[in-house]
């Protein structure tokens, strides 16, 4: 495999790995709250929730401070080095490009972020989180 290979193989890694974010992202608030319908109480994990909100709210804050994805930067960058040019990809890469970027004003997205992230934080409130809490008593020292 040449270098140039590599590259595009990262680069490809990258943007699989992006748009996996955005399906978090979006089927997340989607499952979370279809999940609570149905009373699927490892929707509710803490761990699953922080992740989703702590994913929500990066992306809020780059949008509102003008910041372009650090994803978006390393794929480009990957996609440079290996000499690719705008129709230079395979049918996935492609596709999954045209479903994560679109041509639009900038603003556009950050409403769209910040609807998204606002979505989150009320399905955080409507639905907690739940919080694991041991509920075996340990005895103490000469205790039977």
């Amino acid at each position: 495999m040449s270098a140039l290979q590599h590259f595009q193989a990262l680069a490809n890694g990258v943007l699989i790995f992006h748009f996996s974010i955005v399906t978090f992202v979006v089927g997340g608030l989607v499952l979370i709250v279809v999940g609570n319908l149905l009373a699927w109480s490892w929707v509710n994990s803490l761990w699953l929730r922080l992740a989703h909100l702590g994913i929500i709210a990066v992306v809020v804050a780059e949008s509102w401070l003008g910041m372009t994805c650090p994803l978006t930067t390393l794929e480009s960058w990957l996609r440079g080095k290996a000499g690719l040019g705008a129709y230079d990809q395979s049918f996935v890469e492609h596709w999954a490009q045209r479903v994560l970027f679109y041509d639009a004003p900038s603003w556009v997205f950050t409403t769209v972020y910040t609807i998204m992230g606002i979505c989150v934080a009320a399905v955080w409130f409507w639905f907690p989180p739940r919080i694991r809490r041991d509920t075996k008593k340990t005895k103490g020292p000469g205790t039977v």
